[in-house]
């Protein structure tokens, strides 16, 4: 451990001193995409301020404290990444892989945590609906008298809202039809949670039926021209 944290230690004392070209490739190779240049400048110039001391007792305290501490994290990541790829393969050999994994923003790991929160047992939602309101998707309609509201829903199973959320956001940059559906409930007043639930509403319908009757997506049947729009949830 510690020959790997003094090899780290240089490599990053020549970061340092190549400036903030260096500082930059180095933060394009770790997947930064948007502001590299002046986020590198940036890091150069707070590298280079005088900086407050401790005494050399107490900062090498710091420093080993600090080295055990990234001993911790890189045995977490590796441990989520081992997990990942337990989850990828097990998801991989379900039957129902080839029908979550065709829609739009769903990949390996949102799509199992999709598939682990609704089930393969098709009798336990027989209809969409009911998906969307355990999904907490579809909204709660409220009439007393003359007074009519439309709210969304709170009693719901969380990690699959979780999902959803992720699963409607990645859709937007995979799916035109998807796009253009968040835009119109956008323009008719929706925020943006409440654009993206309605979207995993619609989302959700789908995959129920695409579910039912074994089918993968289609982007013509799922997002057909729409002419009107229901009254927003917020």
């Amino acid at each position: 451990m510690r020959r790997l944290s003094d090899q780290k230690g240089q490599q990053l004392r020549r970061i340092i001193r190549g400036g903030a070209d260096r500082i930059a490739a180095a933060l394009r190779r770790s997947g930064r995409q948007r502001g590299v240049d002046d986020t590198a400048e940036q890091i150069r110039a707070a590298l280079r301020v005088e900086q407050l001391r401790q005494p050399p007792l107490v900062e090498q305290a710091m420093g080993q404290h600090a080295l055990a501490l990234l001993a911790v994290v890189n045995a977490a990541a590796a441990g989520v990444d081992d997990l990942a790829d337990a989850c990828t393969q097990a998801f991989r050999e379900h039957p129902d892989h080839a029908v979550i994994t065709s829609f739009p923003g769903l990949g390996e790991i949102t799509g199992a945590r999709i598939l682990a929160e609704i089930g393969d047992d098709r009798t336990r939602f027989d209809t969409a609906r009911k998906l969307r309101a355990y999904a907490g998707s579809a909204p709660v309609t409220r009439a007393s008298g003359r007074m009519r509201t439309v709210v969304h829903r709170r009693v719901k199973n969380q990690r699959l809202a979780a999902a959803g959320f992720t699963w409607s956001f990645c859709s937007l940059l995979a799916s035109p039809g998807a796009r253009a559906h968040y835009d119109r409930r956008r323009a008719a007043g929706d925020r943006h949670a409440a654009a993206q639930r309605n979207l995993f509403n619609l989302m959700l319908s789908a995959l129920h039926h695409c579910l039912a009757t074994a089918t993968t997506y289609d982007e013509g049947k799922a997002f057909p021209t729409r002419s009107g729009i229901a009254p927003a949830a917020t």
